[in-house]
């Protein structure tokens, strides 16, 4: 019975091990290359705001004429204005906001990606582009891959008092880190 208990424990003790050497790392990615400066924050209050700018005629749409924008809150709301800077190589590290952001790319290119895209897709934005980044539970790092200097502009809108950023684990989808 010692005999057996010795080779159980031993097989256990291989078993961990062969675990841990095997196991892939998984650690929050920091910025690097990269400052984020917030130029101006403004408190709101409840947001309730509906724009819809739809033709009368709504049997026949044209849909560069179709327009909707909907944002409404609970409780106050914290707006950054953000003014980020990539380094060439520089990168956000992987991380996520509470709220969502609109992005406006005055400098350079930046080349996003998301966390949840096994493939690793790039998203390329140069100077003039606009994109959004929902926030949530939506993990993405932005890197600068080009050789010049890149700019942002950012406002976002996030939960009063609640953490601007938050850093996250690598989702192990895309190799270049």
């Amino acid at each position: 019975m010692r005999r057996r208990l010795s080779w159980l424990v031993l097989l256990s003790a291989a078993t961990v091990i062969t675990a841990l050497f095997l196991a892939k790392k998984v650690h929050a990615t920091p910025a690097d290359g990269f400052v984020g400066t917030t130029l101006a924050l403004g408190r709101f209050g409840v947001i309730d705001v509906t724009n819809v700018s739809v033709p009368a005629n709504t049997s026949n749409i044209d849909p560069s004429r179709v327009w909707l924008s909907f944002e409404k809150t609970q409780g106050q709301s914290d707006v950054y204005v953000q003014s980020n800077v990539w380094q060439p190589g520089g990168s956000t590290g992987w991380h996520t906001h509470p709220g969502h952001s609109l992005i406006i790319v005055t400098a350079g290119t930046i080349t996003a990606y998301d966390g949840h895209d096994p493939d690793c897709k790039p998203h390329v934005y140069t100077t003039g582009m606009g994109f959004v980044d929902a926030g949530g539970h939506h993990v993405h790092i932005i890197r600068n891959e080009g050789s010049e200097v890149a700019q942002t502009i950012a406002v976002q809108t996030i939960p009063a008092n609640g953490t601007r950023r938050i850093d996250a684990n690598d989702p192990g989808n895309c190799l270049f880190q």
